[in-house]
């Protein structure tokens, strides 16, 4: 036996390591692809029916706009706006929720997906009611009121369904992010360390 002392031996332990999550990305871009489609479709939909649309008078020299119906001119960007913002709230919101713990390609996946969905509603909206004005002044009458063509007049209402998901992405991520505290120590302590500290 040595006379000199022997330096305690730490114990040795195994910390359990958390298995980090793997995300099925085809699933996760197939489900935000799918509900986009569907979502935008129907906001296209609602988009056509609801937005309010300035009516031409028609008269000898052709169609005018009257003051009243100058503040309707941009009724349907401000339509658009509101049902985008709204779909990227609420869509975003869920599919975020459900992949939020994947780390930053979930906001990727959510922002893209919002922006198919932007793309679909116009085109949807402008498929149901865009109906080209020059044609039907040219069949009315004088005293007709003719709607103007269903259309956004700038970029900016697309952006609106981008903005409300990407905002509700933020606030989750902003809410529910925090460092995993690391994992209790587990695992059999080393033979050494039920030696007596002392050895002569």
């Amino acid at each position: 036996m040595s006379q000199y002392p022997q330096p305690y031996p730490q114990p040795y332990y195994q910390p359990a390591v958390a298995p980090e999550p793997s995300l099925p990305w085809a699933r996760a871009l197939s489900v935000t692809v799918a509900v986009f489609l569907v979502v935008g479709a129907i906001g296209g939909w609602v988009w056509q029916q609801y937005a309010p649309l300035a009516r031409y008078s028609v008269d000898a020299d052709g169609g005018s706009l009257g003051e009243e119906e100058m503040t309707r001119v941009f009724g349907p960007d401000g339509t658009f706006t509101a049902i985008g913002f709204i779909a990227g709230l609420v869509i975003g919101g869920a599919l975020f929720w459900w992949l939020h713990r994947y780390g930053p390609w979930a906001v990727a996946i959510v922002v893209a997906g919002s922006a198919l969905g932007s793309g679909v509603a116009w085109g949807v909206g402008m498929l149901l009611g865009h109906d080209p004005l020059d044609p039907r002044l040219e069949a009315a009458k004088p005293g007709d009121l003719l709607p103007a063509p269903l259309e956004l007049h700038g970029w900016t209402p697309l952006a609106s369904w981008i903005v409300g998901a990407a905002l509700v992405a933020a606030v989750i991520a902003a809410t529910t992010w925090r460092n995993d505290p690391p994992a209790a120590a587990t695992g059999p302590a080393s033979p050494a360390s039920e030696q007596t500290p002392w050895m002569h």
